[in-house]
């Protein structure tokens, strides 16, 4: 193997990349970067995913086989060490004491009560202001535009990311084929995972539309927690008894109407947040430490966190890399000492590392077609009733009043959106996995 194959390789180990950015890496042409990739591809030291400007590369592991749904044991993050503020390192040393030397603690609603939008902060305010800035999106773009320009990948880090947080075993290989057969088999780890792909899907549709607002944070409960819980009935709804939580001298209130009251008073400040890093943060921690919900609130709470992202058209936030002892460590600083220290740090590392990862693939996907964007919404109505309702592309133009007259060139997207329709990026139009798949196996009907 020669010098070049083996700086792809470990560029691609733990990352998938574009090609674009490996010639940016490694400082090689990217044609010359284009045919090593294919090298390593034919031999089966590389995997391929995507097409056209969305194709990544990721290297394969030693023995790792495409067949092979999970991997032996919880794969471990490449662990890179937060740079941990000295506030940071002393809490950790009085989280580190026995549990039965700390002090239970209930929820304390001051937490939340004395927060006072665009006055308070929980992230020193020169951070937030810096993390904004360099997040946000160039441009005047419609609100999600950064995270569907992204979503492919978006899909795949913050899934597997948020999953292996909660012991998920599936390798990033499985994962990536899982999402391309979308069969879970009765495999509780695979259902976590889809379930954090239609969650995300489901806030690129939502988010735009409805902003943030409390039924908003409840479907994404919804949609991540279905068939993981015994009762369905807790699908989104707030929790009467007591949860478990390890490790920790936390106990959280047990009123219903009390979590209701505070799930709402949290979602209503975040949503008065002028700066959308500083919002983000308030609800990853908060909806954490209210814990609303039977099971599933860390999980919801990374998701809600790129809700005033999404909406302010900055970077997401994927949590890459986040080690599960850092993380927990984190969030009891909050259960037990509403001290936000260690969660900051943790915060603002992790979406640096998430900026830097999603320019990477803005910057390579170049200037966004302005056809297209033009004919958005036309083109996922179109295709939803073409897919769904088994209408040909002409019924379906003529339900929406479209021809060659009045938009041009629109037949021609049409007809290529239809043939790179699959389960794998159905979600962009709103369609389900088993509709599309039908569709597909019917011949492409249109």
């Amino acid at each position: 193997m020669n010098s070049l194959d083996s700086l792809l390789l470990a560029a691609i180990r733990d990352h998938t990349r574009s090609s674009t950015e490996l010639a940016r890496l490694s400082g090689v042409s990217p044609a010359t970067v284009k045919r090593a990739l294919e090298r390593l591809v034919d031999s089966g030291q590389a995997m391929r995913t995507g097409k056209a400007r969305a194709t990544r590369y990721l290297g394969m592991s030693a023995g790792a086989a495409l067949v092979s749904h999970r991997a032996a044991e919880p794969e471990p993050a490449p662990y890179v060490q937060p740079p941990w503020s000295r506030q940071s390192l002393a809490l950790r040393r009085k989280l580190d004491k026995p549990l039965a030397s700390r002090d239970p603690v209930t929820y304390q609603r001051s937490f939340v009560d004395a927060y006072v939008p665009n006055e308070s902060s929980l992230l020193p305010a020169a951070l937030a202001a810096e993390l904004a800035q360099a997040g946000r999106m160039k441009g005047q773009q419609p609100a999600g535009t950064y995270a569907r320009k992204v979503l492919e990948q978006l899909l795949i880090d913050l899934s597997w990311s948020s999953s292996r947080l909660e012991g998920n075993r599936y390798s990033l290989l499985a994962t990536l084929e899982l999402f391309r057969t979308g069969l879970a088999n009765g495999d509780a780890d695979a259902v976590m995972l889809l379930n954090h792909k239609r969650a995300i899907e489901f806030m690129v549709d939502a988010v735009p539309e409805y902003g943030l607002n409390t039924p908003l944070i409840r479907n994404i409960h919804a949609v991540l927690l279905q068939d993981l819980l015994a009762d369905a009935d807790a699908l989104g709804t707030i929790r009467r008894k007591v949860v478990n939580i390890s490790d920790t001298t936390y106990v959280p209130t047990q009123v219903p109407s009390l979590l209701e009251e505070m799930l709402a008073l949290i979602v209503d400040k975040a949503r008065l947040a002028k700066n959308p890093v500083e919002a983000a943060f308030f609800l990853w921690v908060n909806l954490a430490y209210l814990q609303p919900f039977e099971d599933g609130n860390k999980r919801t709470s990374r998701l809600a966190a790129n809700v005033p992202l999404m909406l302010y058209n900055c970077a997401p936030l994927s949590f890459n890399d986040v080690d599960a002892r850092d993380y927990a460590m984190a969030m009891m600083g909050v259960y037990e000492r509403l001290d936000v220290s260690m969660a900051t740090d943790l915060f603002a590392w992790t979406y640096r590392r998430s900026m830097q990862k999603y320019v990477v693939v803005l910057e390579a996907m170049g200037a966004p077609d302005p056809v297209r964007l033009r004919y958005r919404e036309s083109l996922n109505d179109a295709i939803q009733l073409i897919v769904r309702e088994r209408r040909t592309a002409l019924e379906a133009m003529a339900a929406l009043r479209l021809d060659e007259s009045s938009a041009p060139g629109f037949r021609g997207l049409l007809e290529d959106e239809l043939a790179k329709l699959g389960s794998h990026n159905c979600g962009r139009y709103r369609l389900g996995l088993v509709t599309t798949d039908e569709w597909v196996a019917a011949g492409r009907p249109h």
